[in-house]
């Protein structure tokens, strides 16, 4: 086949060391997802594990599939599905069903279908999985009516279901235990013994290693329930699952704890109140009680763990209504930096964790995520979050606490993060097993000139180097509040410096935007990338540059309809399709918006936040994926899903919380006590809202916006404490 004439021919691009597999469509299944704590579940629609080895579904604890089969039949036959839901605060899954035609094995009809209704209500708790079957007859139907579940264990690693293939595995043994139950036992190749214990109550009529049968007369009761209750546990020996009441209080009472002093947000607009609502439940199932305190895990079914950089974004989008994430990021970060170098983990003393994995194969190394320290932006980020949380809250006790941790963090991007001393933080994995790119956009194509050839390390990114401008100026600002106004100066002095480098090398004027990145020989990647958008948003661009960058982020190579691509139409690797180039991610247009706001650009804002909210209301849920394609909007028709994209995920979850207070120029200062709104406007979809129990500076306030023509007007409806509310316009 002849190319194209006239266009470059980019190097194929290199395999992905960590691949996710795609040989079916996550969107072709439409999965529902549950998760509590290190625990979560991907179900088809019917309320059933069927992935196997051919799919994600499974019930998954601690980076292993505990369960990979639970399958329901009725007299031998599929049900027929009716109805199949996740309540709105994500707390259960509840599924309808009801029998198809069922006929003797000489073909004549003996039970009509829609005669039998079957409820099925799941939940997780902890390390344990609910489930509530009910059956209910409508009709007599002359003789008992088996009810079949199959089931299996494949103890899978994370890995092995992404794609990963592995020359062994441990060893398995299946025991059944009682009457009513049975008991899987893996014992891995790192000598961890995990155990699947599946307890049935009613005792089956027929149990065996893979099917538990049970012969139901519904003629003598028209309504029985079946409870099935799944316990996942690790080297800990024989459990019995808490009882589903008890279990199910506790799991809700969490949920209500989350919400008591929540701040809240109505608007003029159902679609968009479902948005938010779903959103805040995405964030209460996704945030993690850990040892160092709640950190949101980064999205299901790939991230259900800490990562640092989705955890900071994440904490930074909601900042405004939810600091207390900030803090359990900030310190469960600090307690997991990188004290010592260790080439396998790229770890350096100082840096801050990429991701953190408790599967076999990270046990063994197989795969280098036990803790992973290889992104170059996690370590800036942290501080740019603390310094911010700071501004917000006016928690000193928390910064004094992580104090240490900030300094060894700016340590790290002096001196490791910065390879060959040109005052540029750059990137270069220390080992093979590691990821190839370690910023955001981290496949192994996304970082390349403009004629598609990759770029060769060591790698500076444009928005590293944005973030750890924002971090010296942020920890400037915390040297002050503690007292070390010598340090707070000099921070300041190199920030100024780093800013004049970084337009000196970064700008490329005839794209007016700022390169992708600089490559090992410090030749700019003049690739048009939404990388740039995160320069406005920590703030070092300068003001007309800044402009000038915005007017091409939003202009139609970048803007689809739904929101702004990760690279440009007509750049050199751009497809629609792929994970980085070219896609729409929700978390990069959140922060896009934030960086527009920065500079007053609020048309820019208004249509990002526009597109985003659209695309949302034409998914199930009123959910925003992880990322999905970055094709041209067409009028009556939705975006096009990504195949394998995480939902919910964090970042994405978050983002509405951004793109709102980028919308209305939203700003606490707490040691003012002051919220300051600058050059608020609304969308085109929002007539206008109230945010209520926002609380800052000792104050707490319920604020109302409305739409006044062209204007935003704003009252205060409720307030408590001395905080005051400026407009600027």
């Amino acid at each position: 086949m002849n190319e194209p004439v006239g266009l470059p021919q980019p190097d194929p691009a290199p395999p992905e060391t960590y691949h996710i597999e795609a040989t079916e469509s996550l969107v072709e299944r439409t999965l529902r997802s549950l998760k509590h704590n290190d625990l979560f579940a991907i179900f088809d629609q019917q309320g059933n594990f069927a992935g196997g080895a051919d799919g994600p579904d499974g019930l998954f604890y601690k980076d292993t599939r505990f369960l990979s089969e639970m399958t329901l039949k009725l007299a031998g036959a599929e049900p027929l599905q009716l109805g199949s839901v996740v309540l709105d605060d994500n707390g259960a899954m509840v599924v309808d069903l009801t029998n198809a035609d069922l006929h003797t094995p000489g073909g004549r009809p003996w039970l009509q279908r829609e005669t039998v209704h079957l409820s099925r209500f799941k939940f997780l708790s902890d390390n344990s999985s609910y489930e509530r079957l009910r059956i209910h007859a409508y009709s007599v139907i002359g003789r008992p009516v088996p009810v079949t579940l199959t089931f299996d264990a494949d103890f899978a690693d994370l890995f092995e279901v992404r794609g990963n293939r592995r020359p062994a595995r441990g060893e398995r043994v299946i025991e059944r235990i009682s009457d009513s139950a049975i008991e899987y036992r893996y014992t891995g190749l790192d000598s961890i013994e995990r155990r699947t214990a599946i307890h049935f109550d009613p005792p089956p009529s027929e149990l065996d290693d893979h099917r538990a049968t049970w012969l139901v007369d519904l003629d003598e009761m028209p309504s029985q329930s079946i409870a099935i209750r799944t316990c996942c546990s690790i080297d800990s020996g024989r459990t019995e699952p808490r009882a589903a009441a008890p279990a199910f209080r506790t799991m809700r009472s969490g949920k209500a704890r989350a919400q008591r002093h929540r701040t809240t947000i109505e608007s003029s607009n159902p679609q968009f109140d479902a948005l938010i609502a779903r959103a805040w439940s995405d964030i209460d199932m996704l945030v993690t009680d850990t040892p160092h305190g709640p950190y949101p895990y980064a999205g299901v079914p790939w991230y259900s763990t800490v990562f640092g950089r989705d955890g900071i974004i994440t904490a930074l989008e909601m900042l405004w209504c939810a600091p207390y994430l900030a803090r359990g990021v900030l310190t469960t970060l600090a307690a997991l930096q990188a004290t010592e170098l260790d080439p396998v983990a790229d770890a350096q003393p100082g840096k801050i964790l990429h991701e953190m994995r408790g599967g076999e194969m990270a046990g063994l190394g197989e795969v280098p995520f036990g803790r992973y320290y290889g992104s170059v932006d996690s370590t800036p980020l942290f501080v740019m979050l603390a310094a911010d949380y700071a501004d917000r809250t006016g928690d000193l006790d928390t910064i004094r606490a992580i104090w240490p941790n900030v300094l060894a963090a700016l340590a790290w991007m002096d001196d490791y993060g910065d390879t060959d001393g040109d005052g540029f933080i750059e990137y270069a994995r220390m080992t093979d097993k590691g990821l190839a790119n370690q910023g955001w956009k981290d496949s192994s194509d996304s970082i390349f000139h403009a004629d598609g050839r990759l770029a060769q390390g060591p790698i500076a990114l444009c928005e590293v180097q944005a973030y750890a401008f924002a971090a010296k100026r942020g920890a400037s600002r915390l040297a002050r509040r503690l007292g070390d106004n010598d340090k707070a100066r000099e921070l300041e002095r190199q920030s100024k410096e780093l800013r004049g480098r970084f337009e000196r090398a970064f700008w490329i004027e005839e794209l007016a935007t700022y390169a992708l990145a600089l490559d090992g020989d410090k030749r700019p990647c003049m690739v048009l990338s939404s990388n740039a958008g995160h320069c406005l948003f920590a703030g070092i661009a300068s003001p007309e540059r800044a402009v000038r960058a915005a007017r091409t982020l939003t202009g139609p190579r970048f803007f689809s309809g739904w929101g702004l691509r990760t690279i440009a139409t007509g750049e050199a690797r751009y497809n629609p399709m792929s994970y980085h180039n070219g896609s729409i991610w929700p978390h990069d247009n959140a922060v896009i918006a934030l960086g527009l706001a920065r500079y007053g650009q609020q048309d820019g804002v208004r249509a990002i936040f526009e597109g985003i909210f659209e695309s949302a209301t034409y998914d199930e849920f009123r959910r925003l994926p992880e990322l999905f394609c970055g094709f041209a909007r067409h009028r009556r028709r939705g975006p096009t899903s990504y195949p394998v994209a995480c939902s919910p995920q964090a970042w994405a979850a978050a983002a509405p919380f951004a793109l709102l207070a980028a919308t209305i120029g939203l700003r606490i200062d707490h040691d003012e006590a002051e919220l300051r709104l600058d050059r608020p406007t609304l969308p085109a979809f929002l007539d206008g809202l109230v945010i209520r129990n926002l609380e800052f500076g000792g104050s707490k306030i319920d604020l109302q916006l409305a739409r006044a023509g062209d204007d935003v007007t704003a009252a205060v409806l409720a307030r408590s404490g001395p905080a005051r509310v400026t407009i600027s316009k």
